[in-house]
Order: C-alpha cells, then structure tokens, then sequence
C-alpha cells in the first residue's frame, strides 16, 4: 500500500509541476520504513533559488490529502552539481542511495 501511495505522490508532483526528476531516499527508499517512516522525495526541477521555497509549499499543498509524514526538498541542477559530494548535506545520501522514481 505505501508503493502505491508513493508512486501516486510522485505521479502528481510530475503531472502539476514538470520537475527533471524525483528521487526518493531515507527509509522509503531502503525498504526500512516502518509505520511512523515518512517519506522523502529530492525534486529536482529548473527554478530559481527563490523559487524553490515557493514550489515546495505548492508540492506540499498539492500533496496533502496523502496521509503518511513527508519530507519534500526541492533543488535545482546547479545545486546539485554544488553540493552532490557534500556528505553533510541532504543531496549526498539521496542521490547515494535514492531511487529514481520519475525522469523526464
């Protein structure tokens, strides 16, 4: 049932926004996610850094009638490109151990 949802989550958040790609990572993605795990999707889209705290609300907002915790980052190429070795960073462990669920 959780596969289903995420890819029902993912589904949309192509749909309405048009991002280069999704990626979830974390619990979800390992196949460790018990029944408190939220679920953490890296979307990757062209929007400026200004942008992406509005599209990350929008994401939100479009997703909430999804009831499971979810943890969206949105995040441009140039970030990506910055700080994908940046073990510190939330980049790092996704694009290390994510799933890519949607490329356009």
């Amino acid at each position: 049932m959780m596969h289903e949802m995420v890819q029902s989550m993912v589904k949309r958040i192509a749909q309405k926004f048009r991002p280069l790609k999704i990626i979830a990572f974390g619990s979800w993605a390992r196949g460790e996610a018990g029944s408190g795990s939220d679920v953490d999707l890296l979307v990757i889209m062209d929007c400026t850094r200004e942008q992406k705290r509005e599209i990350q609300a929008a994401i939100r907002k479009e997703l909430r009638e999804f009831k499971v915790p979810k943890d969206i980052i949105v995040a441009n190429p140039e970030d990506i490109s910055k700080y994908e070795d940046a073990w510190w960073m939330v980049y790092h462990p996704a694009l290390e151990e994510g799933k890519v669920l949607y490329e356009r």
